[in-house]
Parts: structure tokens; sequence; C-alpha cells
């Protein structure tokens, strides 16, 4: 709930941005996780994973430390590096980029389509070359993307596929599927659904984040999952995924617990990542509350639709016939408004108490990418969706008063302007 301060003789409240929902029961399992002797990688971690994988209707998940982590070994399972092409949306986060560049593969960024945060699928599949082994398609603000047109294109595109590998699992993975790979960024959308199908379920290869921003937290945190791939032993992947993360390990913590099983041999020089049992403790508690919590973000969601439909202002469509999002951004865009303009409204919502946050500038604009070669001038529609976007708060601890107080903020405030 916002605090109310005193400015000036005027009441006003202090809405946060995306404050974390942390309840008794999570503190409390926390304690109880810190008395019980296990705060590392253990028998809480392996309940979260076995809770997520019955939650997305998966067979494997794998906790980790972030989203990033999660999305790089997702890469490195499927053998994806060097000399190896992956597409991703130029209008996303970082992460979506950098986790294929840290594996040494080459990003290839495509525009959005036009008035909408969605990558371009045409885009995508002329983009595609005998090098493309992935492509990222990002579930932004929790809505999940059309994976039906993803598919679509990448099985067009099979004869071209050239199955390669850098690991033995990898080549497997890539000549079993077939084709481009398919993998989700679903940083934002635990929860979410689409033609009745679980956001972890449609992708090949999903991701997810924890993050204390993100509707389900384990503070810090993500997650790895998959879809079955014919003639793959899950228990194979999942045990890869083990390795990375532990440095190669061949057993964890609570497998060397066993009697006689001090043993392991280090297996490959490779990563720590992994979940520890204190950030499961959050997450199973958290997965408790997570229905409703995702329901209180779809009351205040409809809120705001309201808001936004009054004043004309876009936004965006969370819930339809065949889909329903986790609710994790609103993100508006306000007619005709300059980034001047778009930069006065942030600050004169801010005077009022209303924090709000922009999701995303394109990566063509940020320096890491210039330095690549990428210019924003080749993106016009991922930068014209940025240009007058503004997201508000959204989150489970805004009372009834809190959201109708950024409600007649915002109200106040735009329609000086529209």
């Amino acid at each position: 709930m916002a605090n109310s301060v005193r400015t000036a003789g005027i009441a006003r409240r202090v809405i946060p941005f995306s404050p974390p929902d942390i309840s008794d029961a999570e503190i409390n399992e926390v304690i109880d996780t810190l008395k019980s002797g296990w705060i590392t990688t253990g028998p809480r971690t392996k309940e979260l994973e076995k809770r997520l994988a019955e939650y997305c209707h998966t067979s494997k998940v794998v906790c980790l430390n972030s989203a990033t982590a999660a999305e790089e070994l997702n890469f490195r399972i499927c053998g994806i590096g060097e000399g190896d092409e992956v597409i991703v949306p130029a209008y996303t986060y970082t992460a979506s980029a950098s986790a294929a560049i840290h594996c040494g593969a080459k990003v290839i960024f495509v525009d959005s389509q036009k008035e909408s945060a969605e990558m371009n699928y045409g885009e995508v599949a002329e983009a595609i070359t005998n090098k493309t082994k992935a492509i990222v398609a990002v579930d932004l603000g929790g809505i999940i993307a059309n994976y039906d047109k993803i598919y679509r294109v990448v099985e067009a595109k099979k004869e071209q596929f050239v199955p390669g590998g850098n690991t033995d699992l990898g080549r497997k993975i890539q000549k079993a599927v077939g084709r481009v790979l398919v993998f989700a960024d679903s940083a934002h959308a635990l929860g979410a659904s689409r033609n009745g199908k679980m956001a972890g379920e449609i992708a090949d290869f999903t991701d997810f984040s924890f993050h204390a921003v993100k509707n389900f937290t384990t503070a810090e945190g993500g997650a790895s999952t998959w879809r079955d791939i014919p003639g793959i032993d899950n228990e194979e992947i999942y045990h890869q995924y083990q390795l990375y993360s532990l440095h190669g390990q061949s057993k964890d913590a609570l497998a060397k617990t066993q009697i006689g099983s001090w043993e392991y041999d280090i297996q490959g020089a490779w990563y720590k990542c992994n979940m520890t049992d204190i950030m499961a403790a959050i997450g199973l508690c958290q997965m408790d509350r997570y229905p409703k919590l995702l329901a209180r973000r779809r009351e205040i969601i409809g809120k705001y639709d309201a808001m936004c439909d009054e004043l004309g202002v876009k936004h965006l469509i969370h819930y339809t016939e065949n889909s329903m999002s986790s609710g994790h951004l609103y993100i508006t865009r306000i007619p005709g408004i300059s980034d001047e303009v778009r930069r006065e409204i942030i600050i004169k919502l801010a005077e009022r108490g209303v924090n709000t946050n922009i999701h995303y500038k394109p990566l063509p604009m940020m320096t890491a990418y210039k330095e690549m070669g990428w210019d924003i001038k080749d993106f016009p529609n991922a930068y014209a969706y940025y240009a007058n976007l503004i997201t508000l708060p959204l989150h489970t601890k805004l009372s009834d008063e809190d959201v109708e107080y950024v409600i007649s903020s915002f109200k106040k405030v735009v329609r000086k302007y529209i």
C-alpha cells in the first residue's frame, strides 16, 4: 500500500512502481529454511521445480539464479554458439539478446509489427539463413507471443535448417527437432496462457524470471523448462542443466549427503548459477498465493483499461477469448506526444507521487548494441512504439484507493496533452 505524505499543505500518496509482495508466510518459510541447515540447493529447490513443472504442464523445470542464466543455459543445452545466428526482437530487454551473445552466437535483430510490441513475423522469416539456430520470442508484459505463427515460419524454412551443435546433447537436440528452435523469453509471463496452453509448454525452451519486480519472486532467481523432444531423455537434459549450473560437478550437495556418496567428478569447466533453498522457500509460498495475486492484477488492469479507453490512450490488451496474460506490465501509449512531452508527463506524475517507468528502450538505441553496428533507424516500428509509451505501476501491493489515485493523477496530467 502507498504511503501518504504532505507537500506544500496538500496530501498526496506515494505510489512505488513495483515493490515485491512478500507476506508473513514467505518470511516464516525463510526462517524455517535457515533453521533447517539447508540454505543452498536442497529439498526446497527440488520441491519448487516439481511444483513449477506441474503448473506449467511440463515434464521438468530447472530453478536457477536468474532468467538470464536460464536463457543462456537453454542455448548451451541446445549446443548454440560461435558461428550460429539467433533472431531476437529489437524491442526487448537486453537479456533476450545478451544470453545468446554470452554463448558466442550472433544476434540478428528484427523490427516490431506496426503499432505493436510483438516482433514482425514476416521479417523473422526473411532473417532466417542456414546459420540460424534459434528464434527468441518475448512474452512482453505477460502477454504470450503468437507462437503459432513462429512455428509456421520455422516449419516453412525447415529445408534450410542445418543441424549443428557444439556438444553431443546439442547435436542430438538439433537433429531431433530438425528445424530452427523456438525459444520463449517468458521472464514476464509465468501463469499466462494462450489457446489453452500455459507459458512453458508452448516454445521448445522457455525461461522465466523470479526477480524482485516480477509477479512471482524468489528475490532473484529464474527457471528453465522445455517441451518433450522425441528421442531425447528429459533426465539427460535435466542432468546437463545441473552440470552447467554447478561448476560441472556430477553431484549436488543434496546428493552428496547420501551415505558413502562423498565422491564426485567435474565433467566440465562450467558455471555457477544454481538456486538456493532460501530463494526456493520464498517461491514455494509465492506458488500458494499466486492465483490470488494474478486475479488481483486482473482487477487493476480492468480499471486501467477503462481509464485509457475513456481518454483515448492506447494500452496492451492483456485478456482475450483465447489468451490470458500474467498481467505483469501496464504499458500505455499516449497518441501524438513527443519524447520531450513524455518526459514532462513522467515528471508531473512523479511530483504527484506516482512512479512510472519505460518498457523498453529498443536495444539498437543502447551503447553496447550501437557498437555492434545496429542503428535504430533500421527499426522504425520499434522506435515508434517506444517513443510515446509510459508504464504505470501495476502490482499487488496497490490498494483500491491507490489505484484510484493513479487513475485520477493520470487523467489530470495526461488530459493537458491530448
